[in-house]
């Protein structure tokens, strides 16, 4: 008799358990806060994306006014004739100790970023060049520069050379615009 009982009692057990899983929806869920996030309201939900003052949904893609980058220093030259006039009368030099300036690095950016068109030497001749891609490129010997209208060119460009203002941080534009230098006065 005893026996029956415990059958019974646990084919009850078992039944009850077995009749609460129901297939079509899931069981309670353990930290629900884990498969439902908070709610915040979106930018699609805000102004961000509409027209405000004219920026035609830009507002929550854009910077703060006045805020810069981590890591970037202002150049305070505008991207002008005159001023590339001003850089080069205004003989700008180096911030950089010249006795702590790495020219190793610094031939190794050159060669990197300049030495195609440039060439290794200064003298204009490099790789683009004298495969006739590129022509006009001036030898340093023969041209008025100083480091200050290196980094305006290396930050601006010049004429068919552009921009390395992307690919070079400012302590490497001016390490360049040394090692540009020490060429100059080698050729």
């Amino acid at each position: 008799m005893k026996s029956i009982i415990k059958i019974t009692l646990v084919l009850g057990i078992i039944v009850s358990l077995s009749s609460c899983k129901d297939n079509a929806s899931p069981n309670y869920q353990y930290m629900p806060n884990m498969y439902e996030s908070v709610a915040y309201e979106t930018y699609s939900e805000s102004n961000a994306f509409n027209s405000v003052n004219g920026l035609k949904g830009k507002e929550g893609q854009l910077p703060a006014v006045g805020s810069i980058k981590r890591g970037y220093v202002p150049y305070e030259y505008a991207d002008t004739p005159e001023s590339f006039a001003a850089v080069k009368a205004a003989n700008l030099k180096s911030p950089l100790d010249p006795s702590k300036i790495d020219m190793k690095k610094a031939e190794e950016l050159y060669v990197i970023y300049c030495g195609i068109c440039h060439g290794n030497t200064g003298d204009g001749k490099g790789k683009l060049v004298t495969q006739g891609k590129f022509l006009g490129v001036p030898s340093y010997a023969d041209r008025v520069i100083n480091e200050g209208s290196i980094n305006h060119v290396i930050n601006y460009g010049l004429n068919s050379m552009g921009s390395y203002a992307t690919q070079l941080n400012q302590e490497e534009r001016w390490m360049v615009a040394a090692y540009v230098m020490k060429l100059k006065s080698e050729l």
